[in-house]
């Protein structure tokens, strides 16, 4: 399905709409679709509640922004809360990886009133740290290497990225080469995520560590993974996220388990937890 004109200024989200219950929207990262949140599982829907998943503009089938410059966090939030609107959504559960992390924490900061709980997977924004030089540089090569060279394109500048593959664990290389190249195939306007991928490292979606402290009373999870396989996504940082929301609970995976961000039924478990708890907090002590 499609959303008319989603963000305002003539983008329209590819989005799927499934099961009925609480609302649940998954927010996928910066080069990935909507598959690559719950990576296809169907549990949450079989759990009792509706799930909300789109492509970001310019990403998978969703169309690309007017201007090549119309992909950072303001507009990111501004597209998520138009869809809810056009879906008729008060409050919802946001579940974001990665840039869908940033842009759930860039919308509750404006709209908390509208968001029932925060799972928040990999994020990977540090408000301490103004990406510069050589990993804006990497950013750029990247974008420059999808627009020249396609899938392809990308996945060798990947490859020679001093922060990509190599330095990902070796025994996880080949699944997160096959992954990205799998992804990449999947949109519609590469020139729109290469894009993307130059505006989105340069965009803050909040200023501090201290403005997410609005946000302690909402429920929320972090999940986390191991450095060997996600180095970009670093454990410490999503640690530090949860500290800054007043001590959310961090999930991650055993120690040699696969990124349990990668396990779609397992992350779908956490998120329908945290649902629960966020809807046992929605009603409020017992009054006997």
């Amino acid at each position: 399905m499609h959303s008319p004109d989603a963000g305002g200024d003539g983008v329209a989200l590819s989005y799927d709409d499934a099961g009925d219950g609480q609302p649940i929207v998954a927010l996928h990262g910066l080069t990935a679709t909507r598959r690559y949140v719950v990576m296809g599982s169907r549990a949450l829907e079989r759990s009792g509640h509706r799930v909300i998943a789109y492509d970001a503009r310019g990403h998978g089938k969703s169309s690309p922004a007017p201007t090549a410059d119309a992909y950072g966090y303001e507009a990111l939030a501004a597209d998520l809360e138009t869809l809810l609107d056009s879906l008729g959504i008060d409050r919802a559960l946001l579940a974001g990886a990665s840039m869908g992390a940033q842009t759930a924490l860039a919308f509750a900061l404006t709209r908390p009133e509208r968001v029932d709980a925060l799972a928040l997977i990999t994020p990977a924004f540090d408000p301490d740290y103004t990406l510069a030089g050589e990993r804006l540089e990497r950013y750029d090569a990247l974008a420059a290497g999808l627009r020249d060279g396609g899938v392809e394109g990308f996945v060798e500048a990947y490859r020679q990225s001093p922060a990509g593959v190599s330095a990902v664990d070796p025994r996880w290389r080949p699944a997160v080469l096959d992954a990205v190249r799998q992804r990449m195939a999947l949109h519609e306007h590469p020139g729109a995520v290469a894009d993307a991928l130059r505006v989105v490292p340069r965009s803050r979606p909040f200023t501090a560590w201290e403005d997410l402290r609005a946000l302690e009373s909402i429920p929320a999870v972090v999940v986390a993974s191991r450095d060997e396989a996600d180095p970009e996504h670093p454990l410490a940082l999503g640690q530090r996220y949860a500290e800054a929301l007043g001590g959310a609970a961090v999930r991650t995976e055993e120690i040699g388990s696969s990124p349990l961000a990668w396990q779609g039924g397992q992350l779908s478990r956490v998120i329908a937890e945290l649902a629960a708890r966020s809807q046992l907090d929605s009603e409020g002590p017992l009054v006997s």
